[in-house]
Protein backbone atom coordinates (compact mmCIF):
# COMPACT_ATOMS: atom_id res chain seq x y z
CA UNK A 1 0.00 0.00 0.00
CA UNK A 2 1.65 3.62 -0.85
CA UNK A 3 2.50 5.35 2.20
CA UNK A 4 -0.05 8.41 1.69
CA UNK A 5 -2.57 5.83 0.48
CA UNK A 6 -1.95 4.66 4.66
CA UNK A 7 -2.66 8.49 5.62
CA UNK A 8 -5.63 9.00 3.58
CA UNK A 9 -7.21 5.18 4.81
CA UNK A 10 -6.43 6.64 8.84
CA UNK A 11 -7.97 10.17 8.12
CA UNK A 12 -11.19 8.70 6.18
CA UNK A 13 -11.85 6.01 8.33
CA UNK A 14 -11.30 8.21 11.53
CA UNK A 15 -13.90 10.67 10.30
CA UNK A 16 -15.88 7.49 10.33
CA UNK A 17 -15.19 6.49 13.99
CA UNK A 18 -15.42 9.37 15.39
CA UNK A 19 -19.06 10.66 13.77
CA UNK A 20 -20.46 7.15 14.28
CA UNK A 21 -19.63 5.79 18.10
CA UNK A 22 -21.95 6.31 20.34
CA UNK A 23 -20.50 7.84 23.67
CA UNK A 24 -19.47 5.11 26.27
CA UNK A 25 -20.85 5.85 29.61
CA UNK A 26 -19.46 8.25 31.83
CA UNK A 27 -18.23 10.56 29.04
CA UNK A 28 -19.53 14.19 29.16
CA UNK A 29 -19.75 17.03 27.21
CA UNK A 30 -20.22 20.25 29.04
CA UNK A 31 -22.87 21.66 26.85
CA UNK A 32 -24.82 25.02 27.81
CA UNK A 33 -27.83 24.28 29.05
CA UNK A 34 -29.83 23.87 25.44
CA UNK A 35 -28.52 20.63 25.59
CA UNK A 36 -27.72 18.91 28.73
CA UNK A 37 -25.17 16.21 29.12
CA UNK A 38 -28.56 13.68 29.68
CA UNK A 39 -30.19 14.65 26.59
CA UNK A 40 -31.89 12.02 24.89
CA UNK A 41 -31.73 11.69 21.27
CA UNK A 42 -35.38 12.24 19.88
CA UNK A 43 -37.01 9.60 17.41
CA UNK A 44 -36.45 12.04 14.26
CA UNK A 45 -33.02 12.77 15.72
CA UNK A 46 -31.74 9.22 15.64
CA UNK A 47 -33.32 8.69 11.87
CA UNK A 48 -31.81 11.46 10.72
CA UNK A 49 -28.74 10.38 12.22
CA UNK A 50 -29.20 7.04 10.38
CA UNK A 51 -29.98 8.24 7.10
CA UNK A 52 -27.06 10.51 7.44
CA UNK A 53 -24.35 7.60 8.50
CA UNK A 54 -26.08 5.60 5.30
CA UNK A 55 -24.78 8.15 3.07
CA UNK A 56 -21.67 8.15 4.39
CA UNK A 57 -20.86 4.63 4.44
CA UNK A 58 -22.23 4.74 0.90
CA UNK A 59 -19.71 7.92 0.06
CA UNK A 60 -16.64 5.35 1.60
CA UNK A 61 -17.38 2.21 -0.11
CA UNK A 62 -17.48 4.08 -3.76
CA UNK A 63 -14.19 5.49 -3.08
CA UNK A 64 -13.35 2.06 -1.39
CA UNK A 65 -14.01 0.36 -4.70
CA UNK A 66 -13.33 3.03 -7.58
CA UNK A 67 -10.01 4.56 -6.56
CA UNK A 68 -8.62 2.74 -3.58
CA UNK A 69 -5.23 2.62 -2.85
CA UNK A 70 -5.03 5.79 -5.15
CA UNK A 71 -5.59 9.20 -4.54
CA UNK A 72 -8.01 10.59 -6.81
CA UNK A 73 -9.98 11.97 -4.04
CA UNK A 74 -7.22 14.57 -3.41
CA UNK A 75 -6.88 13.69 0.48
CA UNK A 76 -5.71 16.55 2.73
CA UNK A 77 -4.48 17.67 6.38
CA UNK A 78 -2.46 14.08 6.89
CA UNK A 79 -1.02 15.17 9.80
CA UNK A 80 -4.16 15.97 11.88
CA UNK A 81 -6.20 13.34 10.47
CA UNK A 82 -3.06 11.10 12.28
CA UNK A 83 -2.82 13.01 15.49
CA UNK A 84 -6.43 13.16 15.90
CA UNK A 85 -6.70 9.51 15.46
CA UNK A 86 -4.82 8.69 17.85
CA UNK A 87 -6.48 11.25 20.18
CA UNK A 88 -9.69 9.60 19.58
CA UNK A 89 -7.92 6.12 19.68
CA UNK A 90 -6.04 6.83 23.13
CA UNK A 91 -9.26 8.17 24.09
CA UNK A 92 -13.15 8.53 24.39
CA UNK A 93 -12.84 5.99 21.14
CA UNK A 94 -10.25 3.43 22.86
CA UNK A 95 -12.73 0.37 23.00
CA UNK A 96 -12.32 0.19 18.88
CA UNK A 97 -9.45 -0.64 19.14
CA UNK A 98 -8.69 -3.99 17.60
CA UNK A 99 -5.10 -3.94 16.30
CA UNK A 100 -3.20 -2.23 19.54
CA UNK A 101 -0.24 -2.29 17.11
CA UNK A 102 -1.31 -0.43 14.65
CA UNK A 103 -3.06 1.63 16.46
CA UNK A 104 0.16 2.72 18.72
CA UNK A 105 1.45 3.66 14.89
CA UNK A 106 -0.32 6.35 14.37
CA UNK A 107 1.33 9.14 16.65
CA UNK A 108 5.51 7.40 15.10
CA UNK A 109 3.53 7.61 11.56
CA UNK A 110 2.64 11.35 12.24
CA UNK A 111 6.41 12.32 13.28
CA UNK A 112 7.62 10.83 10.41
CA UNK A 113 5.54 12.69 8.42
CA UNK A 114 6.55 15.95 9.98
CA UNK A 115 10.24 15.31 9.53
CA UNK A 116 9.52 14.08 6.47
CA UNK A 117 8.09 17.83 5.38
CA UNK A 118 9.27 20.15 7.84
CA UNK A 119 12.37 21.66 5.19
CA UNK A 120 9.33 23.55 4.43
CA UNK A 121 9.78 25.84 7.24
CA UNK A 122 13.53 26.10 6.12
CA UNK A 123 12.99 29.92 4.66
CA UNK A 124 15.01 33.28 6.07
CA UNK A 125 11.67 33.73 8.06
CA UNK A 126 10.85 30.28 8.50
CA UNK A 127 7.64 31.31 6.65
CA UNK A 128 6.47 27.88 5.19
CA UNK A 129 6.60 27.47 1.56
CA UNK A 130 3.80 25.93 -0.13
CA UNK A 131 4.25 23.31 -2.20
CA UNK A 132 7.41 20.81 -1.45
CA UNK A 133 8.91 18.11 -3.50
CA UNK A 134 9.62 15.35 -1.05
CA UNK A 135 12.33 13.27 -3.06
CA UNK A 136 14.69 15.85 -3.76
CA UNK A 137 13.28 18.59 -0.98
CA UNK A 138 13.03 21.09 -2.64
CA UNK A 139 10.29 23.61 -3.42
CA UNK A 140 8.76 25.50 -6.09
CA UNK A 141 9.81 28.72 -5.62
CA UNK A 142 7.05 30.62 -5.08
CA UNK A 143 8.25 33.97 -3.02
CA UNK A 144 4.69 34.42 -1.98
CA UNK A 145 2.64 32.29 0.15
CA UNK A 146 -1.28 33.02 1.25
CA UNK A 147 -2.00 33.41 5.25
CA UNK A 148 -4.12 30.20 5.21
CA UNK A 149 -1.78 28.10 4.12
CA UNK A 150 0.38 29.91 6.67
CA UNK A 151 -1.79 30.46 9.58
CA UNK A 152 -3.81 26.75 9.06
CA UNK A 153 -0.44 25.12 10.77
CA UNK A 154 -0.07 25.85 13.98
CA UNK A 155 -2.45 23.99 15.74
CA UNK A 156 -1.79 20.51 14.22
CA UNK A 157 2.07 21.19 14.64
CA UNK A 158 2.18 22.25 18.36
CA UNK A 159 -0.52 19.12 19.41
CA UNK A 160 2.16 16.84 17.51
CA UNK A 161 5.00 18.70 19.96
CA UNK A 162 3.03 18.19 22.79
CA UNK A 163 2.35 14.67 22.19
CA UNK A 164 6.14 13.84 21.44
CA UNK A 165 7.57 16.42 24.22
CA UNK A 166 9.80 18.05 21.35
CA UNK A 167 9.22 21.61 20.77
CA UNK A 168 10.68 21.41 17.93
CA UNK A 169 7.56 21.53 15.55
CA UNK A 170 5.72 23.74 17.42
CA UNK A 171 8.42 25.92 17.12
CA UNK A 172 8.49 25.75 13.49
CA UNK A 173 4.66 26.74 12.77
CA UNK A 174 4.38 29.84 15.29
CA UNK A 175 7.66 31.48 14.37
CA UNK A 176 5.81 31.29 10.72
CA UNK A 177 2.73 32.31 12.58
CA UNK A 178 3.94 35.00 14.26
CA UNK A 179 4.31 36.91 10.81
CA UNK A 180 1.07 36.96 10.70
CA UNK A 181 0.22 38.55 14.07
CA UNK A 182 2.73 40.81 13.95
CA UNK A 183 2.73 42.15 10.05
CA UNK A 184 4.98 44.41 8.86
CA UNK A 185 4.65 46.05 5.26
CA UNK A 186 2.22 48.99 4.50
CA UNK A 187 -0.22 46.15 3.49
CA UNK A 188 0.43 44.31 6.71
CA UNK A 189 -2.72 45.75 8.62
CA UNK A 190 -5.65 47.33 6.33
CA UNK A 191 -7.70 47.44 9.75
CA UNK A 192 -6.81 46.79 12.82
CA UNK A 193 -6.69 42.91 13.31
CA UNK A 194 -7.51 42.30 9.87
CA UNK A 195 -4.12 41.30 7.31
CA UNK A 196 -3.74 40.90 3.82
CA UNK A 197 -3.46 37.71 1.58
CA UNK A 198 -0.15 37.34 0.23
CA UNK A 199 3.45 37.22 2.63
CA UNK A 200 6.87 37.25 1.01
CA UNK A 201 8.36 34.18 2.56
CA UNK A 202 11.83 35.73 2.78
CA UNK A 203 10.85 39.29 3.78
CA UNK A 204 8.02 38.80 5.70
CA UNK A 205 6.07 41.80 4.13
CA UNK A 206 2.61 41.42 2.75
CA UNK A 207 2.34 41.92 -1.07
CA UNK A 208 -1.59 42.26 -0.92
CA UNK A 209 -3.91 44.41 1.24
CA UNK A 210 -7.01 42.43 0.04
CA UNK A 211 -8.47 40.17 2.66
CA UNK A 212 -11.70 39.44 4.56
CA UNK A 213 -13.20 35.66 5.76
CA UNK A 214 -12.97 34.26 2.12
CA UNK A 215 -10.42 31.39 0.74
CA UNK A 216 -7.19 32.29 1.10
CA UNK A 217 -7.40 34.18 4.58
CA UNK A 218 -10.81 32.77 6.60
CA UNK A 219 -8.97 29.69 8.49
CA UNK A 220 -6.10 31.64 9.68
CA UNK A 221 -8.75 33.99 11.79
CA UNK A 222 -9.99 30.45 12.82
CA UNK A 223 -6.96 29.00 14.27
CA UNK A 224 -6.41 32.65 15.94
CA UNK A 225 -9.40 31.13 18.60
CA UNK A 226 -9.24 27.65 18.39
CA UNK A 227 -5.51 28.19 19.60
CA UNK A 228 -6.96 29.91 22.92
CA UNK A 229 -9.05 26.90 23.06
CA UNK A 230 -6.48 24.08 22.43
CA UNK A 231 -4.57 25.63 25.33
CA UNK A 232 -5.79 29.24 27.15
CA UNK A 233 -2.41 29.53 29.18
CA UNK A 234 0.23 29.56 26.27
CA UNK A 235 -1.75 31.28 23.63
CA UNK A 236 -3.89 34.21 24.98
CA UNK A 237 -1.94 36.34 22.26
CA UNK A 238 -3.41 34.57 19.46
CA UNK A 239 -7.25 35.67 21.25
CA UNK A 240 -6.23 38.91 21.19
CA UNK A 241 -5.54 38.79 17.95
CA UNK A 242 -8.87 37.48 17.52
CA UNK A 243 -10.71 39.72 19.17
CA UNK A 244 -8.89 42.52 17.52
CA UNK A 245 -10.07 40.76 14.15
CA UNK A 246 -13.71 39.87 15.29
CA UNK A 247 -14.38 43.74 16.57
CA UNK A 248 -12.74 45.24 13.00
CA UNK A 249 -15.32 43.12 11.13
CA UNK A 250 -17.89 44.20 12.94
CA UNK A 251 -17.36 47.94 12.75
CA UNK A 252 -15.71 47.57 8.54
CA UNK A 253 -16.83 44.24 6.83
CA UNK A 254 -20.54 43.84 8.15
CA UNK A 255 -22.81 44.63 5.14
CA UNK A 256 -26.29 44.02 4.87
CA UNK A 257 -27.69 43.69 0.49
CA UNK A 258 -29.49 46.90 -0.24
CA UNK A 259 -32.31 45.02 -1.30
CA UNK A 260 -32.46 42.07 1.84
CA UNK A 261 -31.20 44.60 4.90
CA UNK A 262 -32.02 41.53 6.78
CA UNK A 263 -29.18 39.39 5.60
CA UNK A 264 -25.58 39.87 6.88
CA UNK A 265 -22.66 38.88 5.56
CA UNK A 266 -18.95 39.82 6.16
CA UNK A 267 -17.99 41.63 2.58
CA UNK A 268 -14.59 41.60 1.02
CA UNK A 269 -11.99 44.14 1.34
CA UNK A 270 -8.93 45.71 -0.99
CA UNK A 271 -7.16 47.65 1.90
CA UNK A 272 -9.84 50.38 3.51
CA UNK A 273 -12.42 49.71 0.08
CA UNK A 274 -15.49 47.44 1.24
CA UNK A 275 -17.21 46.00 -1.48
CA UNK A 276 -20.14 43.13 -1.30
CA UNK A 277 -18.35 40.10 -1.94
CA UNK A 278 -17.93 36.64 -0.66
CA UNK A 279 -17.72 33.10 -0.85
CA UNK A 280 -19.17 29.67 0.55
CA UNK A 281 -15.66 29.31 1.92
CA UNK A 282 -16.76 32.06 4.05
CA UNK A 283 -19.74 30.49 5.42
CA UNK A 284 -17.60 29.10 8.41
CA UNK A 285 -17.28 32.75 9.90
CA UNK A 286 -20.42 32.38 11.82
CA UNK A 287 -19.94 29.54 13.91
CA UNK A 288 -15.96 30.94 14.43
CA UNK A 289 -18.20 33.92 16.09
CA UNK A 290 -20.23 31.46 18.15
CA UNK A 291 -17.03 29.57 19.06
CA UNK A 292 -15.09 32.78 20.33
CA UNK A 293 -18.54 34.44 22.00
CA UNK A 294 -18.68 31.48 24.12
CA UNK A 295 -15.63 30.57 25.03
CA UNK A 296 -14.88 34.20 25.81
CA UNK A 297 -18.46 34.79 27.49
CA UNK A 298 -19.19 37.14 25.13
CA UNK A 299 -22.88 37.36 24.00
CA UNK A 300 -22.46 39.85 21.69
CA UNK A 301 -20.03 37.52 19.84
CA UNK A 302 -22.11 34.93 19.63
CA UNK A 303 -25.11 36.95 18.43
CA UNK A 304 -23.06 38.29 15.37
CA UNK A 305 -22.30 34.49 14.62
CA UNK A 306 -25.86 33.73 14.52
CA UNK A 307 -26.92 36.66 12.10
CA UNK A 308 -24.20 35.47 10.30
CA UNK A 309 -25.54 31.72 10.01
CA UNK A 310 -28.95 33.16 8.63
CA UNK A 311 -27.24 34.77 6.09
CA UNK A 312 -25.56 31.81 4.97
CA UNK A 313 -28.38 29.54 5.13
CA UNK A 314 -30.26 32.33 2.57
CA UNK A 315 -27.71 31.89 0.12
CA UNK A 316 -28.98 27.87 -0.07
CA UNK A 317 -32.50 28.62 0.37
CA UNK A 318 -33.15 30.68 -2.29
CA UNK A 319 -31.27 28.58 -5.19
CA UNK A 320 -33.26 25.70 -7.57
CA UNK A 321 -30.88 23.54 -5.79
CA UNK A 322 -31.81 24.35 -2.01
CA UNK A 323 -27.72 24.59 -2.31
CA UNK A 324 -24.96 27.73 -1.98
CA UNK A 325 -23.12 28.78 -4.62
CA UNK A 326 -19.49 29.18 -4.63
CA UNK A 327 -19.32 32.82 -5.00
CA UNK A 328 -22.38 35.33 -4.41
CA UNK A 329 -22.18 39.26 -4.25
CA UNK A 330 -24.20 42.29 -3.07
CA UNK A 331 -24.77 45.45 -3.26
CA UNK A 332 -24.40 47.03 -0.02
CA UNK A 333 -27.04 49.14 1.99
CA UNK A 334 -26.32 53.01 0.64
CA UNK A 335 -24.78 52.04 -2.79
CA UNK A 336 -24.95 54.53 -5.31
CA UNK A 337 -24.77 52.31 -8.15
CA UNK A 338 -25.66 48.91 -9.53
CA UNK A 339 -23.09 45.95 -10.24
CA UNK A 340 -25.98 43.26 -10.50
CA UNK A 341 -25.93 41.26 -13.96
CA UNK A 342 -29.09 42.30 -16.00
CA UNK A 343 -30.33 38.57 -16.28
CA UNK A 344 -30.08 38.43 -12.25
CA UNK A 345 -32.43 41.79 -11.03
CA UNK A 346 -35.23 40.10 -10.33
CA UNK A 347 -33.47 37.08 -8.52
CA UNK A 348 -31.50 39.67 -6.71
CA UNK A 349 -34.46 41.79 -6.00
CA UNK A 350 -36.01 38.64 -4.25
CA UNK A 351 -32.43 37.04 -2.77
CA UNK A 352 -30.53 39.68 -1.88
CA UNK A 353 -27.07 38.40 -3.40
CA UNK A 354 -26.53 37.41 -7.18
CA UNK A 355 -24.40 34.74 -8.01
CA UNK A 356 -21.20 34.90 -9.53
CA UNK A 357 -19.97 31.53 -9.28
CA UNK A 358 -22.76 28.98 -9.32
CA UNK A 359 -20.49 26.29 -8.56
CA UNK A 360 -20.79 24.46 -5.37
CA UNK A 361 -17.98 22.44 -3.78
CA UNK A 362 -20.16 20.00 -1.36
CA UNK A 363 -17.90 21.66 1.04
CA UNK A 364 -18.72 21.85 4.95
CA UNK A 365 -18.56 25.18 6.39
CA UNK A 366 -22.13 26.49 6.34
CA UNK A 367 -23.37 22.84 7.72
CA UNK A 368 -20.28 23.91 9.86
CA UNK A 369 -21.66 26.96 11.66
CA UNK A 370 -24.63 25.48 11.90
CA UNK A 371 -23.83 22.79 14.13
CA UNK A 372 -22.50 25.30 15.86
CA UNK A 373 -25.58 27.34 16.26
CA UNK A 374 -27.67 24.52 17.15
CA UNK A 375 -25.40 23.52 20.01
CA UNK A 376 -24.87 26.97 20.95
CA UNK A 377 -29.11 27.67 21.24
CA UNK A 378 -30.89 24.49 21.03
CA UNK A 379 -33.06 25.71 18.30
CA UNK A 380 -34.24 23.16 16.38
CA UNK A 381 -34.41 25.27 13.33
CA UNK A 382 -30.80 24.83 12.72
CA UNK A 383 -31.03 20.94 12.93
CA UNK A 384 -33.51 21.70 10.38
CA UNK A 385 -30.88 24.60 7.97
CA UNK A 386 -28.60 21.10 7.98
CA UNK A 387 -31.33 18.56 7.63
CA UNK A 388 -32.77 20.97 4.18
CA UNK A 389 -28.97 20.80 2.86
CA UNK A 390 -28.48 17.28 3.30
CA UNK A 391 -31.70 16.18 1.41
CA UNK A 392 -30.43 18.87 -0.93
CA UNK A 393 -27.61 17.30 -1.19
CA UNK A 394 -28.69 13.43 -1.84
CA UNK A 395 -31.14 14.80 -4.00
CA UNK A 396 -28.87 16.69 -6.86
CA UNK A 397 -24.92 15.49 -5.67
CA UNK A 398 -25.25 12.12 -5.33
CA UNK A 399 -23.91 9.65 -7.95
CA UNK A 400 -25.71 6.22 -9.11
CA UNK A 401 -25.15 5.53 -4.96
CA UNK A 402 -21.33 5.27 -5.38
CA UNK A 403 -20.52 8.64 -4.18
CA UNK A 404 -20.82 12.56 -4.34
CA UNK A 405 -19.86 15.11 -7.07
CA UNK A 406 -19.11 18.89 -6.75
CA UNK A 407 -22.26 20.29 -8.98
CA UNK A 408 -21.39 23.15 -11.56
CA UNK A 409 -24.28 25.48 -11.27
CA UNK A 410 -26.58 25.46 -8.56
CA UNK A 411 -28.92 27.15 -9.67
CA UNK A 412 -29.60 25.28 -12.80
CA UNK A 413 -32.16 22.53 -12.98
CA UNK A 414 -29.96 19.57 -11.70
CA UNK A 415 -27.70 21.47 -10.37
CA UNK A 416 -25.91 21.83 -14.21
CA UNK A 417 -23.98 18.91 -13.88
CA UNK A 418 -21.46 16.76 -12.06
CA UNK A 419 -18.02 18.13 -11.55
CA UNK A 420 -16.57 14.52 -11.26
CA UNK A 421 -14.81 14.97 -8.10
CA UNK A 422 -15.67 13.94 -4.52
CA UNK A 423 -13.09 15.77 -2.39
CA UNK A 424 -12.12 13.78 0.76
CA UNK A 425 -13.70 16.82 3.56
CA UNK A 426 -17.23 15.90 2.47
CA UNK A 427 -16.57 12.87 4.34
CA UNK A 428 -14.30 14.05 7.24
CA UNK A 429 -16.37 17.58 7.30
CA UNK A 430 -19.52 17.84 5.46
CA UNK A 431 -21.45 14.63 6.45
CA UNK A 432 -19.44 14.81 10.04
CA UNK A 433 -21.06 18.06 10.84
CA UNK A 434 -24.37 16.92 9.49
CA UNK A 435 -24.16 13.71 11.89
CA UNK A 436 -23.24 15.43 15.01
CA UNK A 437 -26.06 18.25 14.73
CA UNK A 438 -28.54 14.74 14.85
CA UNK A 439 -26.40 13.06 17.81
CA UNK A 440 -26.12 14.44 20.98
CA UNK A 441 -24.51 11.77 22.45
CA UNK A 442 -21.47 11.07 19.94
CA UNK A 443 -18.39 10.35 21.75
CA UNK A 444 -16.83 14.19 20.48
CA UNK A 445 -18.08 17.41 20.37
CA UNK A 446 -16.90 20.94 20.80
CA UNK A 447 -18.08 21.90 24.13
CA UNK A 448 -20.26 24.71 24.64
CA UNK A 449 -19.37 25.35 27.98
CA UNK A 450 -18.32 28.88 29.06
CA UNK A 451 -15.03 29.09 28.66
CA UNK A 452 -12.18 28.22 27.26
CA UNK A 453 -11.53 25.66 30.08
CA UNK A 454 -14.52 23.80 29.77
CA UNK A 455 -13.40 22.29 26.26
CA UNK A 456 -12.18 19.18 26.07
CA UNK A 457 -12.13 19.48 22.32
CA UNK A 458 -10.91 21.58 19.18
CA UNK A 459 -11.74 20.26 15.52
CA UNK A 460 -9.04 21.43 13.41
CA UNK A 461 -10.41 23.25 10.17
CA UNK A 462 -10.71 20.14 8.62
CA UNK A 463 -13.15 18.85 11.83
CA UNK A 464 -10.05 16.61 13.03
CA UNK A 465 -11.02 16.67 16.77
CA UNK A 466 -7.60 17.03 18.97
CA UNK A 467 -7.54 16.75 22.57
CA UNK A 468 -7.20 20.07 24.52
CA UNK A 469 -4.40 20.55 26.52
CA UNK A 470 -5.46 20.21 30.97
Amino acid sequence: MHFHSLLHLATVQLALLDVVAASPAGVSRGWLSARQDDVVPTPEENERAAQIKDVFTTAWEGYYTFAFPNDELRPIRHLAGLLSAHDLLTGPLAHLVKNKTQADALLPQARTLADTIKFGFDTPTGIPANNLYINNRTTDDRTDNNIAQVGTLVLEWTRLSDLTNNSEYGELAQRGESWLVNPRGPFGEPFPGLIGLEINITTGRFTTEEGGWIGGVDSFYEYLIKMFVYDPTRFEFYKDRWVTAADSSIKYLESHPNTRSDLTFLAWHNGTRVEGYSEHLACFDGGNFILGGLVLQEQRYVDFGLKLVDGCEAIYNQTLTGLGPDIFRWDPVGSNQSTVPANQTAFYQRAGFYIDAGSYGIGPEALESFYYAYRATGDRKYQDYIWNAFQNLRQFAAVDDVGFSILRDVNAPAGGGFGNYQPSFFLAETLKYAYLAHAPQAAVHVSGGQTADAQDWVFNTEAHPMKVVR
